[in-house]
């Protein structure tokens, strides 16, 4: 079994850190948004993304140096504020075998929050960015999760992915893994466990310490269901 980890809103609570910072940009290029918002909205896709659809939104285009800024006050807000998902590493020391992250953040942006967090040598160097493996598309296209499946040589049955985004459990359901839910980040908001659900997540935790014998159970049902 090999247990695959969304980063942002997973493993370091980056999430609504990410979210405050858009909020505040956004709303100062005139499209008001609160941070809760940007949370149930985008949370999981690139910054690129959440860029092209505000941008169709309002009809016009953000300022020109809005993702620099925007990138600028991001670094500076995750260096100083940026925490580990509480239980994170306690998960870590009871799981056994092969794991991996596979996020839509980029590798430079990923070492630099794994390593604020003291997490990079628990996973190097199974750490994967959508946007740089495979065909480089970012979630929701299967791309990184199948692109895991095939360094490890597994079967994406085997898979037990974590993810926080609906954006996320659609990828890793497209490529074909179990979608384990996770609401432990500071971003959840109510009705969260729904949204994952209904994207597919066959069910949802709010604590890492229920993992291994969700995981477990999922894997002594495959070959029973679908």
């Amino acid at each position: 079994m090999l247990f695959a980890f969304d980063c942002d809103g997973v493993l370091v609570d980056s999430e609504i850190i990410a979210s405050e910072v858009d909020a505040k940009l956004l709303t100062e290029a005139g499209y008001d948004v609160t941070a809760a918002e940007v949370s149930q909205r985008f949370a999981g896709l690139t910054s690129l993304a959440i860029h092209d659809i505000v941008e169709k939104e309002i009809g016009h285009g953000l300022p020109a140096d809005f993702m620099a800024r925007q990138t600028a006050e991001l670094d500076r807000r995750l260096a100083r504020d940026l925490r580990i998902v509480p239980g994170a590493d306690e998960l870590l020391d009871r799981i056994d075998g092969p794991r991996c992250i596979c996020s839509n953040s980029s590798t430079e942006r990923l070492t630099i929050e794994l390593n604020k967090v003291g997490l990079m040598d628990r996973f190097r160097p199974y750490i994967f960015s959508a946007v740089e493996v495979g065909d480089k598309q970012p979630k929701p296209s299967p791309n990184v999760y199948a692109y895991a499946a095939r360094q490890f040589e597994v079967n994406p049955r085997e898979m037990v992915v974590l993810e926080d985004s609906v954006f996320g459990v659609a990828a890793a359901k497209a490529a074909g893994a179990r979608v384990v839910g996770f609401t432990g980040g500071r971003h959840t908001w109510l009705g969260h466990s729904d949204l994952l659900i209904e994207a597919g997540a066959e069910t949802v935790i709010s604590r890492f310490a229920d993992l291994p014998a969700i995981a477990e159970a999922l894997m002594s049902w495959e070959g029973l269901e679908e």
